[in-house]
């Protein structure tokens, strides 16, 4: 194990000061330490007690204190972990994220050239495609805390406490020099000329300008909608960098596949190559709950990974709504589904169908055969 004694220091000395924000800061860098270090176990470990947000503090009778919700008592802000896996962009994305990055990174000297810029990003794109997980990385990138806005608590029942809650969360996050992460802001920021909303909320989305505008120049602020079209043209100006999260795109989900299914053992490149180009109507959370779930079959089989039944799940799916894989070996009339499917609606040649489906080539060819026979006997007998 590879972890500086510096980092250690810096850890007891925030746990001995009750800092509980310099706690989870420090523990979460030697947890990525270790996990560069290949000590995954050791990684999960610490991470998974980082997780327990306030437990150990609050024994000891402190608990950092966050902005609350007047009516509910409830925190308007809920810090979260950096997480514990890669990200996956198109190069669109990664160039967009690099130069965020960057300017963060050099705000003090880019201020200083009278050059700097509001450091708001705005993520927008269908559910699944990565917007809270892409924030969550730059506050691991920027080594900083991550919170997230609470919408339940922010969006107060009570006329004039949503915008006053909304102050104090743009209050809160410059003082502990954190990533705020502002999720579904089209819940706060519609758009000002639509006729049914009530003027109250009308006025919560001058309150979000305000607070955009008066934010700390390093301070950094994230937003994500799953509906663009829904949000106010002044929202859209105070986010000068824009990145729109698509669904991954076949290089990405490739990637996704190799890091997902083969993450206990060696990568078959055919079979991530052919679940690549059958998936590319499914999210990156698709692919990934398809994934482990094919992954803790073999576990609990004590197997090797099954990609037909990733395959099989991948083709039943429908409506963003992702089909577990069977928990048992597919059928033959189930690799004949596949084989058609795959080799009809996504061109796969037959001999990577057999690769998938762990069956010869003359196997997958008698299964397009019958098909084709089915198919003539229908049209004769009609």
């Amino acid at each position: 194990m590879a972890v500086e004694v510096e980092k250690v220091v810096q850890l007891l000395e925030a746990a001995l000061a009750a800092d509980y924000t310099r706690l989870r800061r420090v523990g979460n860098r030697i947890a990525r330490t270790l996990a560069e270090s290949d000590d995954l176990d050791s990684a999960r470990r610490l991470r998974a007690l980082l997780r327990k947000r306030e437990v150990p503090l609050r024994a000891s009778g402190y608990m950092e204190a966050v902005p609350i919700d007047a009516k509910s008592r409830q925190p308007l802000v809920e810090e979260q972990s950096w997480p514990n896996g890669p990200i996956f962009l198109d190069e669109a994305a990664r160039n967009i994220l690099g130069a965020f990055l960057t300017d963060v990174e050099h705000a003090e000297e880019l201020s200083a050239k009278g050059l700097a810029s509001n450091l708001c990003m705005l993520l927008s794109g269908p559910p699944g495609t990565g917007k809270s997980l892409l924030a969550s990385h730059v506050a691991a990138q920027l080594d900083r805390p991550f919170y997230v806005a609470r919408l339940d608590s922010v969006i107060s029942s009570l006329l004039g406490d949503t915008a006053k809650n909304i102050r104090n969360v743009f209050d809160f996050v410059p003082r502990h020099d954190a990533v705020l992460f502002l999720d579904e802001m089209d819940a706060v920021a519609k758009l000002r000329d639509d006729r049914h909303e009530l003027g109250e909320l009308k006025r919560v989305v001058n309150t979000v300008i305000q607070g955009l505008d008066a934010l700390e120049e390093a301070t950094v602020v994230l937003g994500a909608t799953n509906h663009p079209h829904l949000l106010d043209p002044a929202i859209w100006r105070r986010f000068p960098y824009k990145i729109e999260m698509r669904l991954p795109n076949k290089a990405v989900r490739a990637d996704l596949w190799k890091y997902f299914l083969y993450a206990d053992g060696d990568v078959d490149e055919v079979a991530c190559a052919v679940l690549a180009t059958i998936s590319k109507d499914l999210s990156g959370a698709d692919i990934e709950t398809i994934a482990l779930a094919v992954r803790r079959n073999a576990v609990l089989t004590d197997t090797e990974v099954d990609p037909g039944t990733a395959g099989l799940a991948i083709i039943r799916t429908c409506d963003n709504k992702p089909v577990l894989p069977s928990r048992v070996p597919l059928t033959t009339a189930q690799k004949r589904e596949f084989a058609r499917v795959a080799n009809e609606k996504f061109h796969v040649s037959g001999a990577d169908i057999a690769r998938v489906l762990g069956v010869s080539r003359q196997a997958v060819y008698s299964y397009l055969k019958e098909d084709d026979h089915a198919g003539v006997s229908g049209d004769a007998s009609s």
